[in-house]
């Protein structure tokens, strides 16, 4: 094995980096996608199970973020001081409709360690991977801060041998996910301006016209996302889809209560890389050469053009 990885150190450096993932997964239990078979779409409109709070202020957060709030009817998990009441107010600002793999959460979960951010999944085994990857890294990451990560050979230098050595900011106590029919119950989880970022990345294209009506952004969605979403906060839409970015840019260039961010801002924007890069359907598309196709809007405070209604 020394010899094996001696070799693959001399031959690429991005081959170490991973297979020493792959023993950092082994060695904390990591979830493998392969054992997480699903569909790669979901139908919106079907009859699906989904547990949901009657409003945001009924939703139990304790069980998705443990360090940030008390469990139901206890002071469990929080210390005395002033400091907790700050703690119970924090409140969820970033949402990922249609997470998939959670690509894009686990790359900004450490870039913003105090920021609450949640994915949105409706498939079952799909939010089921994120959720126990989330656990896996909590897991994963406490051990790295308490210096009792199994022993792992990795070369000195680099991001792989950071990645096995150091715990991420936050150590993903910030992150988490739940499986909910965003078209139908967005309002339901989040409060009035609540949000500060929702990112729509790579979403289903639904190429049949009579389909139209399931894509995630239409002049009624885009209500209730303006409803949830903050004056200054920002939806980033993405896909390898022209027609359909075409689609997005139309309803929300139509809607009084965004306006288009210029390219020039975006450059400067931390998040704009990740949401290019991150997810799965991202690095399809890097892989096969493909266009991908960024559009992203600012919430106004009020309406500051008349509305364009569809025929």
């Amino acid at each position: 094995m020394g010899r094996k990885r001696k070799r693959m150190q001399e031959r690429d450096p991005e081959v170490v980096a991973a297979a020493t993932q792959v023993e950092l997964d082994k060695a904390t239990g990591m979830p493998q996608r392969r054992h997480y078979r699903q569909r790669a779409h979901a139908n919106p409109f079907s009859d699906h199970t989904l547990h949901y709070p009657a409003s945001p202020a009924e939703m139990d957060w304790s069980i998705h973020y443990p360090k940030y709030f008390p469990l139901r009817g206890t002071s469990e998990n929080l210390d005395a001081g002033p400091s907790n009441s700050a703690l119970i107010s924090k409140k969820v600002e970033f949402a990922d409709v249609g997470c998939g793999f959670g690509g894009l959460l686990m790359a900004l979960a450490p870039l913003f360690p105090e920021t609450l951010m949640l994915g949105l999944e409706i498939r079952v085994s799909v939010t089921q991977f994120v959720a126990d990857k989330i656990a896996a890294l909590r897991v994963q990451h406490q051990q790295l801060a308490d210096g009792i990560i199994p022993e792992i050979s990795v070369p000195e230098g680099g991001e792989a041998y950071l990645a096995a050595k150091e715990a991420a900011p936050g150590g993903y106590q910030n992150v988490s996910v739940i499986r909910a029919n965003a078209m139908k119950f967005l309002p339901n989880f989040f409060e009035k301006g609540q949000l500060s970022k929702i990112f729509f990345l790579f979403p289903d294209p639904h190429f049949k016209a009579r389909k139209h009506k399931a894509r995630i952004i239409s002049q009624t969605l885009l209500a209730e996302y303006a409803y949830v979403l903050r004056p200054g906060g920002i939806v980033y839409t993405i896909t390898d889809v022209e027609d359909l970015h075409l689609w997005m840019v139309q309803h929300l260039e139509a809607f009084p209560l965004f306006e288009r961010i210029a390219d020039e801002e975006l450059a400067k924007d931390v998040v704009v890389e990740h949401v290019r890069t991150a997810t799965e359907e991202g690095k399809k598309v890097e892989r096969k050469g493909g266009e991908k196709y960024l559009a992203c809007y600012r919430r106004l405070d009020g309406p500051t053009r008349p509305q364009v209604v569809e025929a």
